[in-house]
């Protein structure tokens, strides 16, 4: 009898422990295709580790982006979940970036992964839906700068936004991967870029 209330307390332990880390440790996708780096936002943080201060001045920014499953994630706030997290751009007219830039911005809604259109003209952001992509494929994207809009591309398709920038190329820095938005990374995040 106590080697079977043993059998059965050791099988409740392994199924519970089981199922509590499927729950609680995303599963990471490692890219393939070299080329890529892993940019990491820390639980607890907003700024990706990789982060640093490169400056630019360009015609376009061209970029594979492959997200893998740390890309779901739920908000404290359930009001937060439709913020706009930050992927991949640059800031423009040699100004801050909440002054003037352009980016490509992400964000988990609606139990899909979402890409967006998101910059700041004269301290103004816009921002429009680009759709809906797919956890693990690596996604081509672009922005392409001209005289009066920004031309943002994911996978051939165009959508345009306006510029107000008065240089004639983007000039100013780059901007890397951002959580946030309101609150701070849930849980450790990974995004595969490899720029073109």
């Amino acid at each position: 009898m106590r080697t079977l209330v043993c059998a059965v307390a050791l099988l409740c332990s392994t199924l519970f422990s089981c199922s509590k880390k499927e729950e609680s440790v995303p599963e990471v996708i490692t890219p393939v295709a070299k080329g890529f780096t892993d940019y990491t936002i820390q639980a607890g943080k907003q700024f990706a580790d990789q982060n640093g201060y490169i400056p630019v001045s360009l015609t376009s920014l061209k970029f594979i982006v492959k997200f893998d499953s740390t890309a779901i994630y739920a908000t404290k706030d359930p009001a937060n979940q439709g913020d706009i997290n930050k992927l991949y751009g640059f800031s423009d007219n040699n100004a801050l970036h909440q002054d003037f830039s352009s980016r490509f911005g992400w964000r988990w809604v609606n139990k899909r992964l979402n890409l967006q259109a998101y910059i700041y003209n004269n301290s103004i952001r816009q921002y429009t839906d680009l759709g809906n992509i797919e956890i693990g494929p690596e996604y081509n994207c672009a922005i392409n700068v001209k005289e009066k809009l920004y031309e943002f591309v994911l996978n051939g398709k165009i959508t345009t936004m306006p510029r107000t920038s008065t240089t004639p190329t983007a000039v100013g820095y780059m901007l890397y991967p951002y959580f946030g938005g309101d609150e701070l990374a849930p849980h450790l995040f990974h995004i595969f870029i490899k720029p073109l």
